[in-house]
Formats: structure tokens, sequence, C-alpha cells
């Protein structure tokens, strides 16, 4: 697949009206049901049809790949919990698949460049391994130019192939032992903040680690502007093929015209850089929560997004994004199953 990203185009403006319309005629104030109302406008827009239909075919896709900044000890857990995790998914023990069961979504899971091994796993999990892990961000590239593109154009297939099975709503997941790492050194170079800024805890560190993680963050950074403004170079220097594949996901999705859920700050990071990649992809994506990171704020407010949910949460895999998607299901029933006034018989205001 080249990666020539064609125009992303934008919602549908009529079915947007349509629905701002219609949420003026229902029963109840205006404004009552708040941002359940906003987010039943952008389902309608996303469609393009009023009323919209509650997404019933939800995707989780969780990329996988371990980091080379993970041996400079910035995070609470080894390297090889990655690969045991991948087959922790593959067996259904995550929390991502007991979220996802819950609303009757379904996950899959993509090594990208874990660097362990695990026996036994589908073919479909490893065929899109582009290398085992990646470097070490701090002092050299996480990729080369065309593992990145690789990767990007591996992003691109997967959603492909999940808005051609029929899924109407997509959500990225992440699996990686050091990924906030690089998730926040993008954001500090996407939205031009500094290491202590946007660093954060991960996994729960302690205050030494974080400073430990936080000139890890600094030099990569650094190593990040010199190449900002081409953002393939960008997430090859200081991304990694997680991050690189989730970015050409969420830039397909919006290409395809298919609304996806945010997760957390990986999730965020790769955003700003599908953004750069498709501009205008940013207007497909909702922000299902609001992580425990720092730099999860900055790339949210940049991305001009504002979450449904802040519960804390720091666990990644798409398990925020989940929990948000019965919000966007009862947005979408109840602009189109309540009555209006004239159908109720009830007086507005304006009788």
């Amino acid at each position: 697949m080249s990666l020539e990203f064609p125009a992303v185009t934008g919602l549908d403006e009529a079915a947007r009206e349509q629905a701002l319309a219609r949420q003026h005629r229902l029963t109840k104030p205006t404004g009552a049901l708040g941002r359940l109302e906003k987010v039943s406008v952008w389902l309608a827009a996303t469609q393009g049809c009023c009323p919209p239909k509650p997404p019933r075919r939800v995707r989780v896709v969780v990329f996988a790949a371990d980091h080379g900044v993970a041996a400079a000890g910035v995070s609470a857990y080894p390297s090889e919990v990655t690969a045991q995790m991948v087959a922790n998914f593959v067996a259904g023990g995550a929390a991502v698949n007991v979220l996802a069961a819950g609303i009757g979504a379904t996950v899959r899971v993509v090594d990208m460049g874990v660097g362990g091994t695990i026996d036994d796993l589908p073919a479909d999990v490893t065929k899109w391994r582009v290398r085992k892990a990646s470097g070490r961000i701090d002092v050299e590239d996480a990729l080369s130019r065309t593992q990145c593109e690789d990767a990007i154009s591996a992003g691109r297939q997967l959603a492909d192939e999940e808005v051609d099975s029929g899924a109407d709503l997509l959500i990225p997941g992440d699996m990686g032992i050091g990924n906030t790492t690089p998730a926040a050194a993008l954001v500090g170079v996407l939205t031009d903040n500094d290491a202590r800024a946007v660093t954060g805890r991960g996994t729960g560190v302690d205050d030494a680690t974080l400073a430990r993680k936080r000139v890890i963050v600094a030099a990569a950074i650094e190593r990040g502007h010199a190449v900002a403004p081409d953002p393939v170079a960008l997430l090859a220097a200081i991304g990694g093929a997680d991050i690189a594949a989730m970015a050409g996901f969420l830039a397909q999705a919006a290409i395809r015209r298919t609304p996806v859920v945010l997760d957390g700050v990986v999730s965020g990071a790769a955003a700003l850089a599908a953004e750069k990649l498709a501009t205008g992809a940013r207007s497909w994506w909702i922000a299902g929560h609001r992580s425990t990171e720092a730099a999860h704020g900055y790339a949210l407010a940049a991305l001009g997004l504002d979450p449904l949910l802040d519960l804390g949460l720091r666990l990644g895999e798409g398990t925020g994004a989940l929990l948000a998607v019965p919000l966007i299901v009862s947005a979408a029933e109840t602009l189109a199953g309540m009555a209006t006034f004239d159908e109720a018989g009830v007086s507005d205001r304006d009788a």
C-alpha cells in the first residue's frame, strides 16, 4: 500500500444539522442530556443519517510491541511481559477481553514488534511484525524509515480489513512495556512541551525511575524536533512499530469514514501523528477517556477532543475506550427512540 494518503472527507453536515434539529424537538429541555446530545450529533454526522444507528459491530485492535527504552529501566515491569500479555489477549484473559465481551465487542491483537516469543500464537497475530522491539529512542532511531513505512501500511491494511468485515466503530488498543516513554516524547514534540510536562509514571514507577524516564524523554524530544516536519521520520526516530501502525490505522479509518474511539496516552500520541499523515482525520475520532498520564491531556487539547470519561485509568489495551462505548450507544438510542413534542402531545416551551 502506498504511503500516499488520500484526502479525508469531512463529516456529513446535512446529517449533523438534522440531528441538531431533532435534539431540539425531543421531549426534554434543550441540552438536558448534556454530552450525550453532542455525541449523538457527532455519530449522525459520521454515519450520514439521522437518527444514527447504535454501534453494534465494535472492534478493538491491540497493537503490541516492545521498546528499546525498557532496558533503561523506565517501567515497573520487565519487557518479557509484553509477549506474555499478547498470549493472554489471545487466550481472552486480559481486561480488554472482559470489557469487550461485556458489550459484545471483539478483540484482535497484532504483534508489530514484540521482542520475546510465545509459542502457538495464531499466524494472524505474528505476521504483521516489522522487527523485534525497537531502538532506544534517546540515542538511536526506533525504526528504519522502511520499517516505519511498513508499520504504517500494516495499520492501514488492518483498518481496511476491519471496515470491510463490517466494523462500525473501531478502537485502537496498545500493549508494550515502556510504551508511555515514546508516547510522551511524541506528544512533547507535536505539542511543543518539554519532558517535565509530558512524562508520567506509566505503570506506576517510583520517583527515581520517573526522574530517569524524564531524562530519556528529554533526549528523545530533542532528537524528534530535528525531524518533526516529516511525520514518518518522526515516528521512525522516536516512535515504534506499534505507534506507527496505530497512526496508520487511525488515518485509514478516517479515510474509510469509520468512527474511532481513542483510548489513552499511546493512542493520543498516535492520533497526533495520524493527523499529520492525513489532515482532518481528527473529526472522525472521539476521546473515550482521559488517562492519568499528563501527556494525554496535552494530546487531547491539541486534537480538540473532550474525553467522555475520567476514571483515573492508566492500563491501556483499549479499556477506557470500551467503557465509553455504552455512552455512545445510549446517545444514539435516545436520539432515535425518544418522542418529539409533537409525537407525544407535549407542549414545548415555545407553545
